[in-house]
């Protein structure tokens, strides 16, 4: 699952990211196993990692573009979808908000 939220807020704050994600992993029902959250310059952003289980969940905020962008690969019972509102949620997005579910390992390149 993909998320994009403009508008968003706090994208310079590495506490929202670190108390946000284990909730988002809790919601997608995924194992937590390490959380490493980088906190750029003064107005450059945070990013952070988050390695699962089940396999890893990445968030990434540009205040300069007020975009926040978030990245949840799973696999097994757990449920991406779930993790979605939570992130949405955190960051107060006051423009638009794209939410996109990939299926993997399903090809779509041509066979034969």
């Amino acid at each position: 699952m993909l998320t994009e939220l403009w508008g968003a807020k706090h994208l310079d704050d590495p506490e929202l990211a670190e108390s946000a994600i284990p909730k988002a992993n809790r919601a997608a029902r995924a194992t937590l196993l390490h959380l490493h959250v980088h906190k750029f310059c003064p107005g450059h952003g945070v990013s952070a990692i988050t390695l699962l289980a089940e396999s890893h969940m990445t968030l990434h905020t540009w205040p300069e573009s007020v975009l926040r962008a978030a990245d949840v690969f799973v696999c097994g019972d757990s449920d991406p979808a779930n993790a979605a509102p939570v992130l949405v949620g955190a960051f107060s997005p006051s423009g638009q908000s794209d939410v996109r579910r990939f299926r993997r390992g399903v090809s779509s390149k041509p066979t034969g």
